[in-house]
């Protein structure tokens, strides 16, 4: 994929919609111009549609973020760049919704300290273990579902499945609730951070509040993991949910509460994320046949390295947010408390002062330094772990068992500014007899 640099500088608008819409190639083209010439552009916020505006305040704009050493600057400071008026919205939203939609991204030291401390010991090695071994178990499942077909949506067939099943599991979520569970990830995904003209309508009804429809979405989500959590710290089991409830750190532990936040979270961090980056990884080798060749022809040296690709060419997630606490300098430009920051990670990942061909899907790349992740710091991505086993698996198992599945094809884009979101992927195949 060759970056085309269609828009001058003054034509560029971060905060448009239409933007986002334009093809790869000029959104790619765009962003290499703004690292070249502008790395910190600011950006008025888009405007707050009136049936919206008791909520959510007009904000005063932002400084997009697009250098892979400026956000790694940012992250390693998070007590002047914080994440507690909401790292995932560009606008304030109101502190409920925040609580909805991951109190652990959204919060500050010490709290977030203390949620990570409480969070990392219930991901214990006997947990971690167990997850591993269920992850194959389950990949091979759904393999056997579509196996006989030849075809199938990669999406939602394959790609969606195993993040959602394996979350579900981890968590103790009855397969009866996991329609719940897959409905609610694409609302989060669709909805837009509650500006109306970036909701997909497939997972957004064009004709709702935004807002409102994702709050009674994550309702669903709360109300389930709350009586979850209520029935596991009285009858524990070996499930996560029951770890999180019966941890106690320094008299610290997660209410239902906090249990149900932070299933939320795992829904866009662990499921959303990684369903877009395993659907990145299958249109990304049949694009480029020649590292797949090299991936299936050495799988257990190549892994490590094309999954960190896979990663850092579809940078599931797009930016986060930061807001300055106090006064600061970032590249030479002075930044004042209640400035908001964009870290457009999907930007750092194409840093041509980090990576050599950046446009170059490499599934040897080593060192990859990418931020598809996040940036070291205290919110780098606690599942990192997790996504990667996810991803290397799915991708040993299809190319033992359907060695010629590629996408055909285009992708169907989600419609989102903060997702880099692939809906359906229409993908084929030799059938196999499953026994």
């Amino acid at each position: 994929m060759e970056p085309r640099e269609v828009l001058a500088i003054d034509q560029i608008d971060l905060s448009d919609i239409q933007f986002w819409l334009r093809p790869l190639e000029e959104r790619e083209g765009a962003f290499r111009l703004l690292r070249r010439e502008q790395p910190l552009p600011f950006f008025d916020e888009p405007k707050v549609p009136a049936e919206l505006s008791l909520v959510i305040p007009q904000g005063p704009g932002y400084r997009a973020v697009t250098r892979h050493a400026d956000i790694a600057e940012v992250s390693r400071h998070p007590e002047i760049y914080q994440s507690g008026k909401g790292a995932t919205s560009l606008p304030d939203i109101p502190e409920e919704l925040l609580e909805y939609v991951g109190s652990l991204v959204n919060t500050d030291n010490p709290r977030h300290a203390e949620l990570r401390r409480i969070v990392s010991a219930a991901f214990n090695p006997r947990m971690t273990k167990a997850l591993e071994n269920r992850i194959e178990f389950v990949a091979n499942e759904i393999i056997d579902r579509v196996a006989e077909q030849g075809s199938c949506d990669f999406v939602v067939d394959i790609a969606s499945q195993l993040p959602l099943q394996t979350i579900c599991d981890m968590m103790g979520i009855s397969p009866a609730d996991r329609s719940t569970v897959l409905f609610v990830s694409n609302v989060i995904a669709g909805s837009g951070n509650a500006i109306v003209d970036a909701s997909d309508p497939e997972y957004v009804p064009a004709d709702s509040d935004p807002l409102v429809f994702l709050m009674e979405a994550c309702n669903q989500l709360t109300i389930l993991m709350s009586e979850l959590a209520e029935v596991r710290r009285k009858n524990p089991t070996d499930d996560l949910t029951s770890a999180l409830v019966n941890t106690n750190i320094d008299g610290e532990s997660l209410s239902a509460a906090e249990v149900a936040s932070f299933f939320i979270l795992l829904v866009v961090a662990g499921n959303v994320t990684t369903r877009n980056a395993i659907t990145h990884g299958l249109l990304a080798l049949t694009h480029h046949r020649d590292q797949r060749a090299l991936w299936q022809a050495d799988p257990d040296r190549i892994s490590a390295t094309g999954v960190d690709e896979i990663v850092r060419w579809g940078s599931p997630i797009i930016w986060m947010r930061r807001t300055v606490a106090e006064d600061a300098v970032l590249r030479g430009e002075e930044l004042h408390p209640g400035d908001k920051l964009l870290l457009f990670y999907s930007s750092a990942n194409r840093d041509e002062e980090v990576f050599e061909n950046p446009y170059t899907f490499d599934v040897r790349r080593s060192p990859n330094p990418h931020l598809g992740f996040g940036a070291a710091g205290a919110h780098f991505c606690l599942g990192a772990h997790l996504a990667r086993q996810e991803i290397a698996v799915i991708f040993r198992e299809l190319f033992q068992r359907l060695p010629d599945i590629a996408a055909c094809g285009e992708p169907d884009r989600l419609r989102s500014t903060f997702v880099n979101g692939i809906k359906h992927l229409d993908c084929d195949f030799t059938p196999v007899r499953v026994t």
